[in-house]
């Protein structure tokens, strides 16, 4: 595997295992978006706009498309039948590192706890590596964030020996810590 090239994202015409399906978001689907962001944990621990209404949703979607079509970022639709949306799945580009691809998840409120985020963080890995073949799988997961943390650990993701990675969300500073997938 050439660990020395950035990748292009282009995402997969289908995603399927683990009683879970992901698929690309849909204009049809702006009113679950608002169901499964406008949450106060999705606000706490992720980056979107809060409170998360019909507009954020549409701009969302549009960022969501806008990074696609550059391939820098794949934003999926996590469902379990391949129509209701109960969270969401992204891959990325990692800022800190292009050779790296970063993961990313949430699961809305109605569905968690149901093993959701480990299916889907489980299928977009093994995606990635055997599709995208970049340097490392990485998740950045704030140290408080014990269920995130839990769902890394299960998806077969180790914990770095990095510096933390400093974001800014919504004003504030975030401190989150380098997971990478094992060989």
């Amino acid at each position: 595997m050439d660990t020395n090239r950035t990748f292009t994202l282009v995402p997969p015409a289908r995603l399927e295992g683990y009683g879970v399906r992901l698929r690309e978001w849909a204009d049809a689907d702006l009113a679950d978006l608002v169901t499964l962001y406008d949450d106060p944990e999705m606000a706490r621990w992720t980056p979107v706009a809060s409170p998360f209404d019909l507009d954020a949703a549409r701009a969302y979607l549009a960022a969501a498309r806008e990074g696609q079509a550059e391939g820098r970022k794949i934003q999926l639709a996590v469902t379990t039948d391949g129509l209701l949306p109960r969270g969401e799945a992204l891959l990325f580009r990692s800022g800190s590192d292009e050779r790296d691809l970063e993961l990313a998840y949430g699961i809305g409120p109605a569905h968690r706890g149901r093993g959701l985020a480990g299916r889907a963080v489980r299928l977009a890995a093994e995606y990635a590596v055997r599709e995208i073949r970049p340097r490392r799988v990485v998740l950045r997961i704030d140290a408080a964030n014990a269920a995130s943390e839990a769902v890394a650990r299960s998806c077969a993701f180790e914990l770095t020996d990095e510096p933390p990675v400093r974001r800014v969300s919504r004003g504030r500073e975030v401190v989150l810590r380098t997971w990478r997938l094992r060989a």
